[in-house]
């Protein structure tokens, strides 16, 4: 995965779609995207990669159970998730995630907001 310090931008763009290996082909041939990392869920699924498209970070997952396809969604990256989950929640959000590390080294929580746009807020894992 790419390293948090040199390679995401303050938001990033997330696709949660219903065939992530099929988006994962379709954007290596139509722009020439360049895989960063994948982690799969146990039944081989996308559970989240990265690829580089140009100078552009997409992070992108496979549809299924609590995540259903969507809209958008984006990562956002901040100096601390708890405190902006809260602010995020305060201003009217739902959550979809509470704060908490993640295996692949972020820690993230994720809310939805009035228009269903998912916000991933994250910063480097805590330990």
């Amino acid at each position: 995965m790419a390293d948090p310090e040199t390679q995401y931008a303050t938001v990033t763009p997330y696709l949660v779609v219903g065939d992530a290996d099929r988006e994962l082909v379709f954007l290596k041939k139509a722009f020439d995207a360049v895989e960063l990392g994948c982690h799969r869920n146990d039944d081989g699924t996308v559970m989240h990669a990265e690829i580089r498209i140009g100078d552009t970070l997409v992070m992108l997952g496979q549809a299924g159970g609590q995540f259903a396809a969507r809209p958008a969604a984006f990562y956002l990256w901040v100096p601390d998730v708890d405190a902006t989950y809260a602010r995020a929640l305060a201003a009217g959000a739902t959550s979809e995630s509470e704060p908490a590390n993640k295996p692949y080294g972020h820690r993230n929580a994720g809310v939805n907001d009035a228009n269903g746009l998912t916000w991933w807020i994250a910063a480097p894992a805590t330990t």
